[in-house]
């Protein structure tokens, strides 16, 4: 056995026993509705998105509210050479409240764009709902392979080393060679280095599943050994016109457009002066002499003049109108791009259940009954061993992608479920 295999083996060794250190410290078995659970309320890229929307949710109202009233107070007229209030019949002093007035309905059109950004906002917070979970159903079945492999390579270990038994007490009673003893060696201990090198991907997306769960990347991942899976029937046409309609995505750039639209025509209206109006009061004081003065009152009315309209207002209408544009091919471009995306999976998941359907009826069945025929042949000396060995290597390799074929309809069907909307049904 060379060197290299030797280093292998001890760090497969290691790798096992902190292993099962690890997993005796939490024996709590992660299910996949228990991890999507944990994912929607622990996640904190989600929390970040609800917070963002919580906070749009709260700028409507502030948007359609009158600006804050200005109260001025001061003293009119003062003589600088005494700063007498009763030296000159002008000096005064004015208490007053202005309150700025935009042109009627820009109030409105800005509550209104608050208001379809809010409820965008919300829109965005179920669509990273829809791709956190797609997240963690595809983690958690590649996790779920991960766990089925390796249980399958420890059977192909435990059945090459009863193969090795056998071949050697052949080989010591002359009715064997030493090449078929050696074959089944190094076919033992190439399990073994795969076997490492998948330890080295389960540990992998350990963290990447405890990542998504906010729990520190070390902590042991306890997958079931049985998951209930679905197989649904899908219709491609059923799941476009689906998406379409229940999609939040969808729903987020339609908000977005009505914000566009509301824009445009607040835009328009700036053409249109915003009024401030005020009263005000004015107290004098008495004469020297004692002469009573009267107070005066004032009211004000000032109108902004867009003078600069053609630099200003209609730059701010083609700004208005070329975003609103932009958001339309936005929504177009992501519809073609759901469309297409929906067409590439449906077709996948067609592809890979058939073969997941052709590996459990058909082909691992058969498989199965050719090994043991061999097996029973070569304890007889009736068979060769290169063709039980090739034998049980294929039978192995059709188990593996079974439970690969398994695991990759899950994962389809979740990126399905997150580019529709909603979860697929069994039906």
């Amino acid at each position: 056995m060379s060197l290299q295999i030797i280093f292998k083996c001890i760090a497969l060794t290691y790798a096992l026993f902190a292993c099962s250190i690890a997993a005796g410290a939490d024996q709590t078995i992660l299910t996949l509705q228990a991890a999507t659970e944990l994912a929607l309320t622990g996640n904190p890229g989600l929390a970040e998105i609800r917070a963002r929307a919580e906070a749009m949710a709260a700028v409507p109202s502030q948007e359609g509210t009158l600006p804050d009233p200005a109260l001025r107070i001061g003293a009119l007229y003062l003589p600088t050479n005494s700063f007498n209030l009763r030296q000159d019949d002008f000096t005064m002093m004015e208490v007053g409240v202005s309150q700025e007035i935009p042109f009627p309905g820009k109030l409105a059109l800005r509550e209104k764009i608050a208001g379809q950004e809010a409820l965008a906002a919300a829109d965005s917070v179920d669509e990273a709902r829809l791709r956190l979970v797609r997240e963690v159903k595809q983690s958690w079945w590649r996790l779920f392979y991960y766990h089925r492999a390796l249980n399958l390579l420890d059977e192909a270990e435990h059945f090459f080393q009863q193969l090795i038994d056998i071949a050697q007490a052949k080989y010591k009673v002359g009715k064997g060679t030493q090449q078929d003893v050696l074959l089944a060696q190094l076919e033992l201990s190439k399990l073994k280095d795969e076997k490492l090198n998948l330890i080295i991907l389960l540990h992998s997306q350990n963290a990447r599943i405890n990542a998504l769960l906010d729990r520190t990347p070390e902590m042991p991942v306890q997958i079931p050994a049985e998951a209930e899976f679905k197989l649904p029937v899908i219709v491609e046409s059923a799941l476009q016109d689906k998406a379409l309609q229940i999609r939040p995505l969808f729903a987020q750039h339609r908000k977005m457009l009505d914000a566009g639209l509301a824009r445009v025509d607040l835009a328009q209206k700036g053409f249109y002066p915003d009024f401030t109006i005020g009263a005000f009061y004015d107290v004098r004081q008495n004469t020297p002499s004692g002469q009573s003065r009267s107070d005066f009152a004032s009211v004000q009315l000032s109108i902004n003049v867009p003078i600069y309209a053609g630099r200003k207002q209609a730059k701010a209408v083609d700004q208005r109108q070329s975003e609103l544009l932009q958001e339309q091919y936005a929504l177009h471009d992501d519809h073609r791009k759901i469309q297409a995306e929906i067409a590439a999976k449906a077709a996948e998941y067609q592809q890979t259940k058939e073969k997941l359907l052709l590996l459990e009826h058909e082909i691992i069945p058969q498989a199965q009954q050719t090994v043991n025929s061999l097996l029973a042949g070569y304890q007889v000396s009736q068979t060769d061993f290169t063709d039980l060995l090739r034998t049980q290597l294929s039978f192995f390799q059709y188990q593996t992608q079974y439970w690969q074929a398994l695991s990759s309809t899950q994962q389809i069907l979740a990126e399905l479920s997150a580019e529709v909307g909603e979860e697929l049904s069994h039906d």
